[in-house]
């Protein structure tokens, strides 16, 4: 089971959005917070990503480079800008000029241009997995020199129908910007160091631990217990229990209660299945049980959440 992909999939609300920024210097964008994650791809040229005035002290500014990606884990408002000082103008919806396949702005002077790729992945913030809550503010990913070459390529193609749009560019660019966020969080993951990762990022490479989070994940209706999925770890019942809360930051039972809800709300929203399918297929031997342990998750009833994530 690809942890990973089905953790990004639970917190996925819509499709990404995103805009072709191009930048003549002197140029400056002041860009609001978004609701999600945000992204920037530099296609060519150089620029700045500037935190805003209210962020906090350990947000600097980082120098942009061609083919870099900055993945914004809360949508945090900042400024792009050809220089840290330049002063920069707020971000308008009637700047952007609709194109195929996607629209493009176009700010500045008469200096050198800078173009990336700028947009945001829609993600339920409010009920975000533990292994997106876990990852830094702001991920600066280099891809030149040979480094993380599949998000390299993603990058170059992504670039390629930018510039170039033809037949079937208007599919193949949406397709590749929703598969740039998992090229972007693999690429961080994989570059951290197997003796100084925490969190998820040790728990997936983890010997006793990924094994117990695939079983759940596979498999959430199964009758999982601390000892049951112990076994599959080889390890011992409070072994296990220890090393698991250290590394996901919660029980083994809790994680399995929050797996088991997450996707009951997933099946919710994306299909008609029956309440009593729905609980089945989350372990829960009733739909009285299933819709009382929902109600204390989620504060909805699950017909009621169902009608309340349609209508939205």
């Amino acid at each position: 089971m690809d942890i990973l992909t089905e953790a990004l999939a639970s917190m996925r609300t819509g499709r990404p959005t995103s805009v072709r920024t191009n930048g003549r210097a002197p140029w400056g964008l002041r860009l609001p917070a978004v609701a999600g994650a945000g992204f920037h791809v530099v296609l060519y040229g150089t620029c700045w990503l500037v935190p805003l005035e209210d962020a906090p002290p350990h947000l600097k500014p980082i120098p942009l480079n061609p083919g870099d990606v900055v993945f914004l884990r809360d949508g945090r408002g900042h400024i792009l800008a050809d220089h840290p000082s330049t002063v920069a103008e707020e971000a308008k919806a009637e700047q952007c000029d609709g194109g195929s396949p996607i629209g493009s702005v176009s700010v500045g002077g008469e200096g050198p241009e800078a173009s990336l790729l700028c947009g945001n992945y829609h993600l339920d913030q409010g009920r975000a997995h533990p292994l997106v809550h876990q990852l830094p503010e702001v991920i600066h990913l280099q891809t030149r020199h040979g480094r993380h070459p599949e998000l390299s390529a993603a990058v170059q193609l992504l670039g390629s129908e930018l510039e170039n749009p033809r037949i079937g560019s208007d599919g193949i660019v949406p397709t590749l910007i929703d598969s740039l966020l998992l090229y972007i969080l693999r690429a961080w993951l994989e570059d951290q160091p197997p003796a100084a990762a925490r969190g998820w990022a040790a728990a997936l490479g983890d010997s006793a631990v990924a094994p117990a989070l695939s079983a759940i994940h596979e498999d959430p209706s199964a009758p999982w217990t601390v000892e049951s999925l112990a076994e599959r770890a080889g390890l011992s019942r409070a072994a296990f229990a220890r090393r698991f809360a250290a590394l996901v930051g919660e029980p083994p039972m809790a994680y399995l209660t929050r797996w088991r809800m997450t996707t009951a709300a997933r099946l919710l929203r994306e299909t008609d299945a029956p309440l009593t399918t729905v609980a089945a297929r989350t372990g829960y031997g009733s739909e009285f049980a299933f819709a009382k342990a929902f109600k204390r998750e989620y504060g909805l009833a699950p017909g009621g959440y169902r009608r309340q994530t349609r209508a939205a």
